[in-house]
């Protein structure tokens, strides 16, 4: 909140106003310059920027592509973010692959690189799809082959195998090495199963879970690494992830956690459970950043994906997946304990009364302590409607009730301290009565801080007319 007003906040504010066509055509110009070799100051983080200003629903902007990108293409379902505390099973990280093409382009393969670049280059400015495609294939069988060929050389070797992760310069870079073999391995495969499946998927229920669950029976996902990608694929579609469950309990023909661990589908299971893990560690992160909108999305994300694993799954006590969602909800309302508790302590310190002689002449709230304070009040609000599912019932209440509590104390005396504030004291007070109203309004509603604010011109004109007399 601190940051308002940075050059890179007044880009994305800019960007987010361009129209989706804008967006598109300015993400095609920069990538063409990026392309032909023009230095583009910012490109990198105006590209960022114009990728997380999509609105939910818009389109991804075209994007005519670049060497690197249409390497790594097949692995881009896979794909995750953020550092989860262990790896995940068919998935990699985003972070690697920046390291892992300058790796590949400078220690594994740098003459064949070069060549492809130069040729891909050329042929996407001419807008000659086919030919991209073929080039970025032979490329990338070239590679699976030296990947394969340097890790069978290191592998009984335990310096050499440090060595070459060393080399690479990515957390778990020889699991993540050896994952992106095994996408490429399969490519045509995982490619076959994405040409099958919606492009997005609303419901997975009732024939469009069929008709998935056929696939994934079907002979081109026997393979274990294919049926692995595929489940995948079809989460990845998924408009509420946490369906994908279903899959799983079609799969045993039962909700028995039990029964759906001896099945392949139990893998479903574990997709889910980790993509809760992954949210609950990004909530970490968003807590401490103090973005609201962020925190009130995630937490909705995650007390789905627990309601769904409680709901939909018979999990009994001690099964492993039961053990995993119990620690999950005792993280999340740890971190939810420590973020609101604070919450009345800081309202109190900024809303309390202070005679004349404690406040500096002209000085006002710190407007970043305001903010924050307004951000904790909103959490709390937030946590409110998924108290129960996320374990958080008994101190979301307690700091429910103490905030409405002292909000409703305080009002009065706020507007007789600026009623009867003089030259020196009027700007704080002024400062608190704002603070006040915008906390008001996440406890008690825009209405009744509508009504306040209200109140609260009355008392600072009453005070003037005073002044005057």
């Amino acid at each position: 909140m601190g940051s308002e007003g940075l050059p890179v906040d007044q880009l994305r504010d800019y960007l987010r106003e361009l129209t989706p066509q804008a967006r598109s055509m300015l993400v095609t110009e920069i990538e063409r310059a990026k392309l032909r070799g023009d230095a583009v100051p910012g490109g990198d983080l105006i590209l960022q920027e114009l990728r997380a200003a999509r609105a939910p629903g818009e389109r991804p902007p075209l994007r005519i592509g670049n060497p690197q990108r249409l390497f790594f293409a097949p692995l881009q379902p896979f794909l995750m973010d953020g550092q989860p505390d262990r790896r995940q099973s068919g998935r990699i990280l985003r972070a690697s692959l920046d390291s892992i093409w300058q790796w590949l382009a400078r220690d594994l393969v740098p003459v064949e690189a070069k060549a492809y670049a130069e040729h891909l280059s050329r042929h996407l400015l001419a807008g000659e799809g086919q030919q991209t495609d073929q080039l970025a294939k032979a490329f990338q069988d070239r590679v699976l082959q030296r990947i394969q060929e340097v890790i069978a050389a290191a592998s009984h070797d335990d310096k050499a195998l440090r060595r070459l992760a060393a080399q690479v310069g990515v957390p778990h870079a020889i699991e993540e090495l050896r994952e992106i073999v095994s996408v490429l391995k399969v490519r045509d495969a995982i490619a076959l199963i994405a040409s099958r499946l919606p492009v997005q998927i609303k419901n997975l229920a009732d024939e469009t879970l069929d008709s998935v669950k056929v696939l994934l029976d079907s002979p081109v996902a026997r393979h274990r690494d294919v049926f692995l990608y595929g489940v995948l694929l079809v989460w990845s579609r998924l408009m509420s992830p946490w369906q994908l469950i279903r899959l799983a309990t079609r799969g045993a023909v039962s909700d028995a956690a039990d029964r759906i661990a001896e099945t392949p589908f139990s893998i479903a299971v574990t997709i889910v459970i980790d993509d809760v893990e992954e949210m609950v560690a990004r909530l970490r992160a968003r807590l401490k950043s103090r973005d609201a909108a962020a925190v009130a999305a995630l937490l909705k994300d995650i007390h789905d994906g627990v309601r769904a694993l409680r709901t939909e799954l018979d999990l009994s006590v001690d099964s492993p997946w039961a053990r995993q969602l119990a620690r999950i909800r005792s993280d999340v309302s740890e971190l939810l304990k420590a973020a609101v508790e604070t919450a009345p302590g800081r309202v109190r310190r900024l809303l309390g009364q202070r005679t004349q002689r404690d406040i500096a002449a002209g000085s006002e709230l710190d407007s970043i302590e305001v903010g924050d304070t307004e951000a904790m009040i909103e959490l709390v609000s937030v946590c409110r409607n998924y108290a129960s599912e996320l374990a958080i019932n008994e101190v979301t209440l307690r700091v429910y009730s103490e905030l409405q509590s002292h909000l409703d104390t305080a009002m009065n005396p706020l507007l007789d301290s600026l009623r009867h504030a003089g030259d020196v004291d009027r700007a704080f007070r002024q400062s608190q009565v704002d603070a006040a109203v915008r906390f008001a309004a996440k406890i008690f509603g825009p209405s009744y801080a509508s009504l306040f604010a209200k109140a609260a011109e009355v008392a600072a004109q009453g005070e003037r007319k005073i002044a005057k007399a």
